[in-house]
């Protein structure tokens, strides 16, 4: 089974390749890359050869150190979730990303559908004095309101409207080149309007909508494992009910403590999820990996966040070698 890790595209160096295999780290995302797809295009690589060679010295990189270059993350961005003039043009590079991504070998592509990104409030301090990425609604809302994010103000029928625009022009083309779109829940999943936003990637049953939509074995997710749970719904029937669907294309192993309106994302093995139950409950459904780990605690003095890496791919090197053998 294969444990997957991510650097930012444009400061992957051999040092830090280096040190990802020596902990036990398989498969390399990048993550973010600087893809008109997903950003400004006048800064960003906007051209099929421009990505495509991006795409293969990296991946040429990491083979040198024994890592397969299996994913890159894009984001839908606010062209094209929120229908912008751009839109079609910001599609068509996404094609051409997607086309990049198959000369390069690239298998899978993780990306959210959302015109604000994640909600976090004031981080709490767990173990051994390390920050948990942490959000408690109630303060959230005494600090943001909509007039925060004037030029961002949709409604849930115009964002199932735009989600559909992209679906029904994109998935052609992955399923075109083999490949498998991951959308990522919404964070924190919660089916409201925030920030004026209205989202729609935050329950089962949206995701159910959306692989409804464009039905394909390309249009599939990222199951995040640490919304899944903020979601409020029992994780191990999650697991079987869209692994069965074989939706699942590779999987954030997180842990979280709390309720879907007040959560911490605390250590691997200290949250409400039995991790190891949740393990096997992914082998029963026939799936093999990749496995990635998400939003580590900060440790003191872990500037570079090794410390929570290493702790966090021997645990679940160890689980995968314990319950997939």
């Amino acid at each position: 089974m294969l444990i997957q890790d991510q650097l930012p595209g444009d400061s992957i160096s051999d040092e830090q390749l280096n040190f990802l295999k020596g902990i036990g780290v398989d498969y390399l995302t990048l993550n973010p890359v600087p893809f008109a797809a997903s950003g400004d295009g006048d800064k960003r690589l906007t051209t099929f050869e421009e990505m495509r060679d991006y795409l293969l010295e990296r991946r040429d990189m990491a083979e040198k150190h024994g890592l397969r270059l299996y994913n890159i993350a894009l984001t839908a961005i606010d062209d094209i979730s929120l229908a912008r003039p751009e839109r079609d043009l910001r599609i068509e590079q996404w094609s051409d990303a997607l086309r990049a991504m198959a000369a390069a070998g690239v298998p899978t592509v993780g990306y959210n559908f959302k015109p604000i990104g994640n909600f976090r409030t004031t981080s709490a301090v767990g173990r051994g004095g390390a920050l948990y990425s942490t959000f408690d609604y109630d303060e959230w809302e005494r600090t943001v309101t909509p007039a925060d994010y004037p030029d961002k103000q949709i409604d849930e029928d115009g964002m199932w409207e735009n989600i559909q625009y992209f679906l029904e022009r994109i998935v052609p083309v992955a399923e075109e080149y083999d490949i498998r779109m991951a959308l990522h829940p919404d964070d924190p999943p919660l089916p409201e309007p925030m920030g004026g936003a209205a989202r729609i990637v935050s329950t089962l049953d949206q995701y159910r909508r959306i692989f409804d939509l464009v039905p394909s074995h390309a249009n599939a997710m990222l199951f995040c494992q640490g919304c899944v749970t903020e979601m409020g719904v029992d994780v191990c029937q999650a697991i079987r009910d869209l692994g069965s669907m074989n939706k699942i294309v590779y999987v954030h192993f997180r842990n979280v403590r709390g309720t879907p309106r007040n959560f911490e994302e605390v250590f691997i093995d200290e949250g409400d999820v039995d991790m190891f139950e949740a393990m096997k409950t992914y082998r029963d459904v026939g799936f093999e990996g990749p496995f990635m780990f998400d939003h580590i605690p900060a440790l003191p003095d872990d500037e570079a966040g090794r410390g929570g890496r290493g702790f966090v791919t021997g645990y679940m090197r160890a689980m995968l070698q314990a319950v997939y053998r």
